[in-house]
Formats: structure tokens, sequence, C-alpha cells
């Protein structure tokens, strides 16, 4: 997924004679049309293959039209090929008399495309402020939409600053003005606060800013996109963490029903509410597809796993405000002696969390702390009683969670949370919710055959008859922690030695102020 599609003007969309119209030429067709591409070439290659024959050209042709017309494509030019051969490529072909409509170059270098970023809003990113001494200061980046001159009055999002151009520079000297598709630096009149990600609009035609917004997703990895799970959101110059909600509903492209889902799969098209960590600048992509849509990037690896068209900002983006409260989180811990944090327990069923937790808690309770144990099991019988334990029933239990934890820790007290939790993603999702050095990842380091000779609930017989489907460790994956802060091997630490190695792990980290001896309890 690249900016190309979501500028392109015309598409060319190739279809196998002796295959005729599939699944993929719907699923791409449908893609066009959500695009908004206005002229699509039906090259029907290999006609060689079918002895150039027209009733089978004139056959796809209509089955063809048939569905863009439900999708509204309506300028869809069908040209019979044989690229192997060069027929209809450069010069209508002699093989095909009966076809009378332009060779493929012939159509590509005429078709009449309309320029309409120049009539929008201006609209630009900055994708780098540059400085190279203290004399100039300019923000660099590429006119997305619109036309700006200098002394037009322009506004800074998502922070609400404006001010008036002062220059356009570029490298071949000052502009007069700079239109869409030109990279040009702008010089500002005023010195505010500007940074890379920002986007620069028109003052009298503001870009939205919201958190929260309504989005076609296009989903293009082998692992299906899980509700809740926090991915990379990149929105033109701008990455932020965000997340999916469970889609709205999916899309048949066969027949463009829209139906149920829980997640998406590979290829897979669906309508889904996104949330980010914060406001960000962007269109509606019928109005502006270059601030109108996104790409989805996967925390770990890096991979692009799928992409996204904006409808609307959600009413209650605007809405919602954060209440600002006298009593905070420093006072609340301050009053019970200690500094709030996040004891998060990971490892095998099995591995002994719930125990060394137990531990923790009791010592810290003997100490006078304030503490919260939020186990696995028990959530399960209230707050998360909803869930099963698929993958996308994991990430969900893993978020709320991680949730409830953050309103304990700003409620003063030491959360214990002892969850399986096996995704990495997950557990990154539960440290980013809370201040830095506020989350400790205890990894209760348990070897799978361990865990299963003592399997206190019998899980690891039923996981091994099959009578446990999705169970962490026999069917589904459990993703170790790579740099926790605590780590225990339980095959050499008994439970009681893993607890005292916490309470120290807490004291030298200042987490149990004022100092209190440890030794006796």
């Amino acid at each position: 997924w690249a900016p190309g599609p979501c500028t392109a003007e015309a598409g060319v969309l190739l279809v196998a004679p002796r295959k005729g119209v599939l699944t993929q030429t719907r699923r791409h067709s449908y893609i066009i049309s959500l695009l908004g591409i206005r002229h699509v070439v039906l090259a029907i290659n290999k006609m060689d293959l079918v002895d150039y024959r027209r009733e089978v050209y004139d056959a796809i042709v209509a089955d063809y039209r048939a569905f863009a017309e439900q999708i509204g494509l309506e300028g869809v030019t069908p040209i019979p090929l044989s690229a192997l051969k060069g027929d209809n490529m450069l010069a209508r072909s002699e093989r095909m008399p009966w076809y009378e409509g332009p060779a493929l170059m012939e159509y590509l270098e005429n078709v009449e495309v309309e320029d309409e970023h120049a009539r929008r809003p201006f609209r630009m990113p900055v994708q780098w402020v540059n400085r190279p001494h203290q004399d100039f200061r300019g923000f660099a980046g590429t006119v997305a939409s619109g036309v700006v001159r200098p002394g037009d009055a322009i506004r800074v999002a998502p922070s609400g600053l404006t001010s008036r151009v002062a220059r356009i520079v570029t490298q071949d000297g000052d502009l007069e003005q700079a239109v869409a598709g030109q990279s040009v630096t702008l010089t500002l009149t005023d010195e505010i606060d500007v940074s890379r990600g920002d986007v620069f609009s028109a003052a009298d035609a503001p870009i939205p800013v919201a958190d929260q917004f309504q989005a076609t997703i296009i989903w293009m990895h082998e692992e299906p996109m899980l509700p809740g799970r926090p991915y990379l959101v990149k929105l033109g110059t701008h990455t932020v963490t965000g997340s999916i909600t469970q889609p709205k509903y999916k899309v048949n492209v066969n027949t463009l029903e829209h139906l149920a889902a829980k997640q998406l799969e590979l290829n897979e098209i669906g309508v889904c509410n996104v949330g980010l960590d914060r406001g960000v600048a962007f269109d509606p992509y019928a109005d502006n597809r270059e601030t109108g849509s996104f790409i989805l990037i996967d925390k770990l690896s890096n991979d692009t796993v799928g992409a996204g068209l904006i409808h609307f900002a959600l009413r209650r983006a605007e809405n919602i405000h954060w209440q600002a409260l006298d009593v905070n989180k420093q006072a609340r811990a301050g009053l019970k002696g200690q500094r709030a944090c996040v004891l998060w327990f990971t490892g095998l069923s099995g591995a002994g969390k719930s125990t060394i937790a137990n531990l923790v808690e009791k010592r810290l309770h003997a100490l006078g702390r304030h503490t919260y144990t939020l186990d696995g099991d028990n959530v399960r019988h209230g707050l998360n009683k909803d869930l099963g334990f698929t993958d996308a029933d994991r990430v969900e239990n893993i978020r709320r969670v991680a949730e409830v934890a953050k309103l304990m820790v700003d409620a003063g007290l030491i959360v214990l949370v002892s969850f399986i939790s096996p995704f990495r993603s997950e557990r990154r999702l539960a440290r980013e919710l809370v201040e830095q050095g506020e989350f400790f990842e205890v990894f209760v380091d348990t070897p799978l055959a361990e865990a299963e000779q003592r399997d206190p609930k019998g899980l690891y017989k039923k996981a091994r008859r099959g009578e446990l489907k999705n169970f962490t460790g026999i069917d589904s994956p459990y993703e170790p922690p790579e740099h926790p802060e605590i780590h225990l091997r339980t095959t050499d630490l008994s439970a009681e030695e893993a607890a005292e190695r916490i309470l120290q792990h807490l004291q030298d980290a200042g987490m149990l102020y004022p100092a209190d001896e440890l030794s006796g309890l």
C-alpha cells in the first residue's frame, strides 16, 4: 500500500479469458471503487489462448459490467490483449479485427483525468522542520491539496495555532504560489510550535481533528486483525498508536452483502471504528484522498498489515473531554506511603503466577501497603465472563484488565496482575497505559514440560486430549517477554524466594518509601 492508489485517476485490471471474472477481480474492483478511481481498463489478457474469439471477450465484458454497475464503477474501458504477442498493446491488432476500441498505450496516453486537488482547501502535512541555522526556520512538505501563497492565513493542526505564510522556499528560489503535488518549504510570520506530523490548512477551511473515527479497513496480512490490539496508525507524516473495534460488518465482495464479523482475515474488507491515543488531523476520504487515508503497522514486526479510508469523526470524540481533578495519583499514593505501580505476572498456565503474586501481596499487606490483585481466573467470573479463549478474545481480555489496572494505579495502589497474557503486543499495551517506571513485567519462567507435570487443574491433560481448544503452549502460542524487569526461573527458585526477589526489586526501585526493612517478613 502506498500513496499511489489513493491519488491515481486510472487503473488497469487484468482478467484471464480462460478464467473470467473471479472473486479476486471483484475484490480489486470494489477496492478501486472505494479509492475513487474514475477510469478503469478491463484488460482481458492472453486472448491468444482462446484463439482471439470475440464471444469469450463479450461474455467477460457483460459479466464485468453487471458487477461494475452494482458498485458504481462507470468509466470502464474493456480492451482485449495478448501482451506476449503484442496484440492491442501499442497499436490495434489485425488478429482481432472485430475490436474497434483503442490500444492499451493509446488509451493511457489520452485518457482525460481531472486534477481535483487544486480545487480543494489547502492542506500540507509537515514532513520536516528545516532549521539549518538560527536565522531560518521552515517547514518542509508536499502540498496535498489546494493552493498556498505568501500572506495566506493558515492554521496548524492539531494544536490550532494560527499564522501567515511569509515565504515559499525551494532550491530554485522563492515561489509566488505552490499547488497540490509540489514539495516546498514554508516559513511563517510568527514563531509558533510546529512539529513533524502536524498539518497546515487554510485558516478559513481548517482540517478537522479527532481521536476516533469510522473507517473502511482493507486487511492485507496473513495474521487476522484482532479488535483491541494496538497497531501503529500512519496518517500522512503522523504516526500514532491506535486500536480497532470489532467490525461493524465485513463486505462479501461477490454479493456486496454486509456480513457480521468478529475480525478481518487476509484480503477482507470491513467497516470499523478506530480509536487513537491522541487527536490527529484528517479529512474524510471522500473529501481528500491524501489526508483521509492511513496504513496500519504491526508494532512488533513493522509489517504493513492494513489500510484504511476515513468516513467521519465519531461524535463522542468531540463531546467527551478529560475532567481535571484536584486529588491526583501522587496525592493518593503519598497518603499510603508508596508509589503506585503494576506488577504484571506473565507465564504459562501452571507456572506459579498466582501463587507468587499471592505471597507478594501478603508481604506488602504486612508492611501496611495498599494493594489489589487482578487474577486471570477471578476476572473471568465477572468483568470478562463473556470472553472465550480465541486470539481475539484473549486480546480483549488483556485490554480490559490493563484499563482496570490503569485506574487502580491512578487510585494510588500497587496492582498485581496475574494473567497468562501470551502476546507481547497486549503486554506492551498495558505498559504504555501507565507512566514510565510504573510497570514491572514479571516473567514467571517455567518450562512447558515442568508446567505439564505440575498441571494442578488438569488443564494440560484436557488440552492434549483435544478437549480444550486454544490452550496456551499446546495449540495457541506463548510469546515470552524479551526484556522483563524481573525474570523468575521457577525451577531454580521456590515461590517464597521468588516473592522476596520481587519485594527487593520494588524496594530498590523506590516504590516502597520511606525505606522499609524487608528481612524477617
